[in-house]
């Protein structure tokens, strides 16, 4: 290499950059019903008869589908009927090109993204490499395959997995089965897809084109792998970046070249800087550059990337470019997003696994992903959905459960909210399934996944296994492997133990004081039942099984198994009433939902930095439409889980330790607070007041959970309650809390007693670039309490729900005469050029109906005595 050049020669031909371009006109079949063979198939001259229009990027089974083939796979029960036959069969895809003439004298490159399990590339005759694994890119020079100015033609011969195992089926019968199987030999691929509690075996196992295929031409020199880290000065006010990268040279010959660099980030002028390098042929060269060669890399006042809820997500953007001494041609050009913060994962008065970013202790409250979709149907657009409720519900961390949910896009989100990352490879319990026999191919997917999205700062942690250790081999092997790739971030062999990180559930709806029981300190897994809304029901099974327990719920994963699907209805019939019908078991359900979930994070709280640091739901995120594990169904409308969750992880928040009754408050911030009051208020069940308190707080210290004072009833009756507000020294409200109540913790048939309370509403409308906001003012003008409204956006005239919406808070309890508003988020072209209409229901709620702007009407469809009584719960 040769000296450092100015940082004026950075080349302006960047703009001519050969634009990468995505390969469409996809067809594909079943090769048993292909005569020729590949050379033949790959042929401009062939010709494709009774071919599929092919999903890509998609799978197997979803260009089924979208032919018609088989209906809808996740509906009801119609996955039964769908033949295994398809994880035993391979399939050729097929697409022709035009070669751009701007190819002329320089390299042409397919490029594809993600493929499941194994591929084949062949274009105009001649095979271009092969693939395997579904988390490892491929990259193949065509040029000697094609012609500038042309179109040529690409067949790819896509194999599933060589252990598709034994599916796993839900039924009354059987529950949910067992978890896993013989898939896991194969390491990485999509092994849930064999069937796991939360979801049914998928016919094809995900086999297919999953990501997209793009063509690029380059010039002899390559730019890989870039790599930026950060130190970060202790009062934020500098950062020195380290960049690197490896420059490969594909030909015959040494070449010399300028290998230049540009930063650009927020409100800030770009840095550039360039070095001379030489490569020998048919060689790489690594490259470094640091505050020492590059004094620009020394950046004052830098835009640190944090946690949602704790700071911006601010990105910076790194251009690396190379031109050819001689020429001074453009050879290739990178880009890559990066963020400056750092992660520290212990503190001084813990040995256990403590989250620091940028100097500040983050309280883990997390979900669990355990695929983004059971047919990778996953565009941009939903998986922004997704992570916007997440960061909606003020979680900061999604566990991507033994990275099945491997896509460009899903980094990308979690850089954009906030939302760190618990990354895994690709072994599940060992229970689970057996150890990848492949290791080669194992070990090859691991470290391209981790080489490509290395420069995300969401990723906090790496973790090869889920609730095991990998085999003592493979995980020494890991350790020296992740060290040299990824020396910034924590490598944890196992999802449950070491750092005093455990998980193991347990997975099933419990009573709110039974989640102040902590025996870990960070906890990856635990969860609860989780209904979805009345609507999403309706939505995922035919009619005839809306009022019946059978087959088709456990097949949305409502039947025996580890969340004890089979007991929830009589549970939640015990402890709020007799069902009535599907929409009283939706009415009592949501109930349900809010009290574990928000118990499931404030029992977090309550110990919060003292005997634990994080707790992480089973699961946040739906890959079917589910009764189970999420906080928002498949179709993205919310549940009141994400509300429970989204209201125990505010950042400055006030609790009711339902434990031991002492009433708690929570700074999440790395500044401490005072002046700060808590004011609590009870009441009976007709809604009278009967005891009132204000507790002042002197000072709560930053990152730390104090107890205010102790709870007391003010009233003999078992059925009560509590309402908690905490407010700042002007009298803000920061916080506030309403739970139910009962001596005996176990009893709410009362809740039933509750009158009927007619709320007024009023909306208004406004529009800002593509979106449109609702601002909805609920009031409750009577003397009763008003428990759990629930407001649902839906387009006037069609009567169809606005998904997704994303709501400022939702199931909210009105005491007597107190209002609320909440601000409604949607697409503007999602409501169609229609009107919207908030409709409104809760536990016992009605709204008077009005027109106008926005328009406020009842769900009828919500309330119990709109449906006939059914048996859905018979009595116990």
């Amino acid at each position: 290499m040769a000296s450092l050049l100015p940082a004026t020669l950075a080349s302006a031909q960047l703009v001519h950059q050969i634009p990468e371009q995505t390969l469409t006109g996809w067809q594909m079949q079943d090769t048993s019903k292909v005569a020729g063979k590949p050379a033949e198939v790959s042929s401009p001259a062939f010709k494709p008869e009774n071919w599929y229009k092919a999903t890509v990027p998609g799978t197997v089974l979803t260009t089924l589908v979208d032919n018609k083939v088989y209906p809808e796979p996740l509906y009801g029960e119609n996955m039964r009927s769908i033949p295994e036959s398809l994880n035993k069969a391979d399939y050729w895809y097929r697409t022709t090109f035009m070669v751009p003439a701007s190819h002329k004298g320089r390299h042409t490159w397919l490029h594809f993204a993600g493929i499941n399990y194994e591929a084949q590339i062949w274009v105009n005759g001649h095979q271009a490499g092969s693939m395997r694994g579904a988390f490892i890119r491929g990259d193949f020079d065509i040029s000697d395959f094609v012609k500038p100015g042309t179109t040529a033609a690409l067949a790819v011969l896509i194999s599933p997995q060589p252990h598709p195992g034994k599916p796993v089926e839900h039924t009354v019968a059987n529950g949910v089965g067992v978890n896993g199987g013989d898939t896991a030999i194969d390491g990485p691929t999509f092994l849930s897809t064999i069937g796991w509690d939360w979801l049914p075996a998928v016919r094809d196992r995900d086999t297919g084109i999953w990501l997209p295929v793009t063509l690029s031409a380059s010039g002899p020199v390559l730019i890989k792998q870039p790599f930026v880290t950060s130190e970060i000065a202790a009062d934020h006010g500098t950062a020195d970046l380290t960049v690197a990268a490896t420059v490969n040279n594909i030909t015959a010959a040494p070449i010399t070249g300028t290998l230049t660099g540009t930063i650009k980030g927020p409100g800030a002028e770009p840095i550039k800087f360039s070095k001379q390098v030489s490569i020998d042929a048919n060689s790489a060269t690594s490259v470094t550059l640091d505050t020492a060669s590059i004094p620009a890399l020394h950046i004052r006042d830098p835009h640190l990337w944090w946690p949602n809820g704790y700071g911006k997500q601010n990105l910076y953007k790194l251009t690396l470019s190379f031109e050819l001494a001689k020429s001074e041609a453009l050879s290739d050009a990178i880009t890559t997003n990066f963020g400056i913060r750092k992660i520290d994962y212990s503190v001084s008065d813990s040995e256990n696994l403590t989250l620091s970013v940028n100097g500040v202790r983050i309280m883990v409250r997390g979900g669990n992903w355990g695929l983004d979709e059971g047919m990778k149907r996953i565009p941009r657009e939903r998986l922004d959905a997704q992570f916007h409720m997440h960061a909606l519900a003020n979680l900061n961390l999604i566990r991507n459960w033994v990275g099945q949910s491997t896509s460009p896009d899903f980094y990308d989100m979690a850089d954009k909210y906030g939302i760190l990352l618990w990354d895994e490879f690709f072994q599940p319990n060992p229970s689970d399934g057996p150890n990848p026999d492949d290791i080669p191919t194992y070990l090859a997917n691991v470290t391209d996944k981790v080489l490509r999205y290395r420069n995300h700062p969401a990723i906090a942690v790496w973790c090869a296994r889920n609730e095991g250790y990998p085999p003592k081999a493979l995980d020494d092997q890991l350790k020296i492997m992740m060290a040299k790739l990824d020396p910034t971030r924590l490598y944890q062999s196992n999802s449950a133990d070491g750092r005093g990180v455990s998980s193991h559930g347990p997975y099933h709806w419990r009573s709110p004081h039974l989640f102040y029981n902590l025996n870990e300190s960070f906890k990856t897994e635990t969860g609860s039942v989780s209904i979805p809304t009345i609507e999403s029901i309706q939505g995922m099974m035919p009619e005839k099984d809306w009022e019946t327990q059978n087959d088709d719920w456990a097949q949305h994963d409502l039947a025996h198994g580890a969340q004890r699907g089979d007991a929830y209805p009589y549970e939640l019939a015990r402890r709020y009433g007799p069902i009535r019908n599907l929409a009283d078991f939706v009415r009592k359900g949501q109930l349900a939902n809010y009290e574990a979930f928000r118990a499931m994070y404030e029992g977090r709280n309550a110990q919060m930095f003292k005997a634990t640091t994080g707790v992480i739901t089973w699961m946040s995120h739906p890959a079917q439409p589910s009764f189970v594990w999420q906080l928002y169904h498949y179709d993205l409308d919310p549940n009141s889980s994400l509300f429970a969750a989204k209201k125990a992880s505010e950042t400055i928040h006030v609790q009711l330790n339902e434990a031991n009754h002492g009433v708690e408050v929570v700074n999440n911030t790395p500044e401490p607070l005072s002046g700060l009051k808590v004011h609590t208020t009870q009441y009976l069940l007709d809604g009278k007041i009967v005891g009132e308190d204000t507790k002042p707080i002197a000072n709560l210290p930053a990152s730390s959970t104090i107890k205010v004072y102790q709870f007391v009833e003010a009233t003999r009756e078992a059925l009560y309650f509590v309402k908690l507000d905490l407010t700042d020294s002007a009298g803000k409200l920061l916080s506030t809390n309403f739970y139910w109540q009962n001596v005996a913790q176990e009893d709410f048939t009362g809740l039933e007693k509750l009158p009927t309370v007619t709320l007024d509403a009023k909306a208004t409308s406004t529009t800002e670039g593509s979106n449109t906001f609702i601002k909805v003012t609920i009031h409750n003008p009577s003397k009763s309490i008003a428990l759990m409204t629930h407001l649902q956006l839906h387009q006037k005239q069609s009567g169809k729900r606005v998904l997704p919406a994303f709501y400022s808070d939702n199931y909210v309890t009105l005491t007597p005469n107190e209002a609320r508003t909440i601000t409604i988020e949607a697409a503007t072209k999602d409501l169609a050029d229609d009107s919207p209409l908030i409709a409104i229901d809760g536990f016992n709620i009605d709204v008077k109906p009005s027109s106008g702007e926005v328009s406020i009407a009842p769900n009828l469809n919500a309330q119990p005595m709109h449906w006939p009584a059914s048996n859905l719960v018979p009595h116990q």
